[in-house]
């Protein structure tokens, strides 16, 4: 006896998803391409169980590009709960917690024009939601910070333009971190002869320790960096003598 076949609107009903949903994911190629008879698409268990699969590692926060990575096998069982990790580290909130562009704008009562420009810049890193962009209220306290700092007298254009260039610094600073970790950590628990489960517990507890203490340091320097700075200028400038 063969295995049960569905049309696209009998599998979005059995798998609780939708049929845009469904074909969304196809040309993310996280589904595979349903059998075709003419022009009826016939769907089986394994599109059931790959839904299922996705819901699973969605609800952990994992984006819809490690999910794809993860369900074709090109990531490492090992890399799942590190993964589920680094979600969870960027503060993954449930799809009704997220926010679109005009959402958050309102949110923080400013133009919708005015945050596109800001995210822009690099200083908003939004969420992959369906291959659409939301954002989470830590992103709207941080814009609120923003708003204080131009209402302290600093100009929004002088403001974007040091974002751009800080975040430009910032990421290759991070890729520099991350090719560290994945050098240094990673990539020898992949090689190294043990359980996947075990792979996964050394890295994720890697993961922890590292996460904390990278920011710390980054936080400090920067700080510290800034108080200099305000420091030497405040000794070099100033109003010359009558």
């Amino acid at each position: 006896m063969s295995d049960p076949e569905y049309r696209v609107e009998e599998l979005a009903e059995i798998s609780g998803t939708t049929v845009d949903t469904i074909r969304f994911y196809q040309k993310r190629r996280l589904l595979e391409a349903p059998r075709r008879d003419g022009r009826i698409a016939w769907y089986g268990h394994d599109h059931v169980a790959r839904l299922e699969r996705i819901r699973e590692l969605r609800d952990r926060g994992l984006s819809l590009a490690v999910i794809g990575r993860l369900v074709r096998g090109e990531l490492s069982a090992a890399d799942e709960p590190l993964a589920a990790a680094v979600a969870a580290a960027g503060g993954s909130e449930p799809d009704g917690a997220l926010l679109d562009l005009d959402t958050l704008a309102a949110r923080v009562g400013v133009p919708t024009d005015a945050i596109a420009a800001i995210a822009a810049t690099g200083m908003l890193v939004p969420h992959d939601h369906d291959g659409e962009a939301r954002y989470t209220e830590a992103d709207a306290r941080a814009l609120r910070a923003g708003i204080e700092l131009v209402a302290a007298g600093l100009p929004i254009g002088d403001l974007l333009a040091l974002a751009r260039d800080h975040h430009a610094r910032t990421r290759a600073t991070a890729e520099q971190a991350v090719a560290m970790f994945d050098a240094h950590v990673r990539g020898p628990l992949r090689d190294a002869g043990i359980s996947d489960a075990a792979k996964a517990e050394q890295l994720v507890a890697a993961f922890d320790a590292m996460l904390p203490a990278v920011t710390d340091l980054v936080e400090h320097h920067f700080r510290s960096v800034l108080l200099a700075v305000a420091r030497e200028h405040l000794e070099s400038v100033g109003v010359d003598p009558v």
